[in-house]
Order: C-alpha cells, then structure tokens, then sequence
C-alpha cells in the first residue's frame, strides 16, 4: 500500500506486479479505482441539449450528439489549449435521466475540476459530485464470460457504451471501457454494497486482484496517457496524439478553451508530438529522461517508462521534436549521463482488444 492522490492504494496483491499483469491479459482482473471522481451534470430543464451545450463550453469533444447509453473520452482545456485533465463523459440511456451526464475525472484533479465546471456553468445546469459509489474496474479476454454469468445482456454492450447489468442482485449502471487496452468493464458500485460484489467476483477463479504497479504497465503497453505524466496544464490534444476525441464539428466550429491554438496545431501541426519509444537493450527509461538526436542535440523528454511485460522488454513515450517523431527514426536516451540507443516506435506496444461493433 502506498500513497497515491491522497488516498492509500495497492501498488500489489500477492501474485505481484508482473504475475498480476500476465493475468489480467489472459484472464480478468479485478481493479480498485474507487479514488476517482465521479460526478453529475444535470440541466434543470430536463433536456440533453441544454447540458450538452453546457459542457462543450469546456471541453472539446462533440457531447451535443452522444447518444444515449454511449461514452466519450475528452480533456478540460484551459485558455491556452493545455490539458486540465482527461474525463469520461456517458449520457444515461434512463429516459427519466434524458438530461443527466455522469463524469469520471481523476482522482488528483477532482477538486480543481469541480471548482472549475462549476464556476462556468450557466445557473440552469447543476454538477453534483457524487461519493455514494466504489468504481472498480474489471478488465481482460476473460471479463465478458464473467459479467454474462451474472447477467447474459453484458454480452450486447459495445465498446464506449453504458448499461444497467445485474449483479449478484444489484443494478449496475456499467461501461464497456478500461484502461489496459483489454476488453472490460467499469462498474460503479452502491457503497454500502461494494465489499459484497467484489468479493462475489473475486470468488470467480478466473478473477485477480490488481494493483496499481501492473495497472500502470497495462496502460503504457497500451499506449494511454497519465495525468500528471503524459498529459498536463502545458500539453494540447494535438501534441498528446488525442485529436481523435475531437469530433469533426468541434474541430470546425471551436466554442471551447483554447480553440484557437488546437484549431491551428489540427491544420499545421504541432511542434512536438507524443510519440512511442522502444529503448535497445533492458534498461528501462524512466520519467524525466532526456531524449537527444543521433547528434547528442537534445530533442525531448520520456514522459512514461517501464518495462512491458507482453512487448517483452522496455517501452516509453514521450515527446519529440516533430521533425524526429517519425516511427523508426533512431534517437538516444541519457540514462545516467549516458546515451543508450532508441527508436521511435508506433503505439500501442500490445494491441488494443476491445469488443468494437
């Protein structure tokens, strides 16, 4: 157990981290992001437009035409086009919720993202952090089989889309989505519940617990950003490699903090670029690791790094002077003073297996 955004978690259960990892990749693992912030956006009016509209003011993703029982990944940007933080947004598919949209922000920035929807939203449209659910996070080719054994329906619930499943007797208003790049589940669970239904799905022998050691080497081998890491206050979606989650009408029309410069890296391109890195040999580059050209000019900075289990040695990202972030450009990392050989690779390092379609 270590601190972590100001809440004690588990960097590992007793398999370890890299059994742990293994395992979530071949089967299904069990894991505790009760940490983040989970929250409400309501309109008054009881009609999706008017939230709708509310949010898109700070976020760049088109939410006008989610749909419901779907999920959208965006960002909150600032004034100059940073990253304030990475969210989910999902529109409830309960009609008698036509209008509500529940957030997932993360858990070091929830105070600073509560405070800042709320001071910019219009008097008819209400957020409501909500601290009556335990979010665990069930993840791996394994999960689907695990879910379909409490409720067959999971079987229908595609990629980015929201439901209520039935577990072990409770209601769970579900996603189909994670952070391993595996196939799974977020599932929000009633306080006063979580410890039963967890423990219920830990019985299943297919099911681990996880902690956060391999919860980060998933996510990296995965190709996706941390906050505080990969992504900040100084960082653009553009630069980020995030210009897919800026739907075609948000990247014409703008109306969003820092559209101007976001518009202007779409269309020219920006000077930096989040690139992935596969380092020779098995030393690791770590955060903070200075990234130079062939010519020991200094070109970037590794933002995340490890070792991958499932790529079978070390991987990165960072970012690259855009002239050097072509895949297969050759690049060196300064590990303790001295240049290591590297390469730009393309992401992600273990492919994505989400149910799509």
């Amino acid at each position: 157990m270590v601190p972590f955004a100001g809440y004690n978690m588990p960097v590992q259960y007793p398999l370890g981290v890299l059994k742990e990892h293994n395992w979530t990749r071949e089967k299904a693992g069990l894991f505790d992001v009760s940490h983040m912030g989970i929250a409400y956006l309501r309109a008054h009016d009881g009609k999706h437009e008017t939230a709708a509209t509310a949010l898109e003011s700070l976020v760049p993703a088109d939410i006008l035409n989610l749909k419901p029982g779907r999920q959208r990944y965006t960002q909150l940007t600032n004034d100059e086009g940073g990253i304030m933080d990475d969210l989910m947004v999902a529109r409830s598919a309960d009609p008698e919720h036509a209008s509500w949209l529940y957030l997932v922000v993360n858990a070091a920035r929830k105070d600073v993202d509560y405070a800042h929807i709320g001071e910019r939203l219009p008097n008819d449209v209400e957020l409501m952090p909500f601290d009556g659910f335990t979010l665990v996070a069930l993840q791996g080719p394994e999960a689907i089989d695990v879910m379909a054994k409490y409720d067959p329906a999971a079987h229908e619930l595609p990629f980015m889309g929201t439901a209520p499943l039935n577990i072990a007797g409770h209601s769970i208003h579900a996603t189909r989505s994670g952070y391993t790049g595996e196939d799974g589940f977020e599932l929000p669970l009633p306080n006063e519940h979580a410890v039963a239904i967890c423990d219920e799905l830990l019985s299943d022998k297919r099911v681990e617990a996880i902690g956060l050691g391999a919860r980060d080497s998933l996510r990296l081998e995965a190709g996706l950003c941390l906050y505080g890491h990969d992504i900040d206050e100084t960082t653009s979606p553009v630069e980020a490699g995030l210009t897919w989650s800026i739907q075609k009408r948000r990247r014409e029309g703008g109306g969003f903090p820092g559209a101007a410069r976001i518009q202007h890296e779409i269309a020219n391109g920006p000077s930096r670029k989040r690139v992935g890195i596969k380092p020779e040999g098995r030393a690791p580059a770590r955060e903070g690791t200075v990234i130079q050209d062939t010519a020991g000019n200094d070109i970037g900075g590794v933002t995340s790094g490890g070792f991958g289990p499932t790529a079978g040695g070390p991987v990165a990202m960072g970012y690259i002077a855009s002239d050097h972030a072509s895949a297969g450009t050759a690049i060196s990392l300064l590990v303790r003073g001295k240049p290591m050989p590297a390469t730009v690779a393309d992401m992600p390092f273990a492919p994505h297996r989400y149910k799509r379609g």
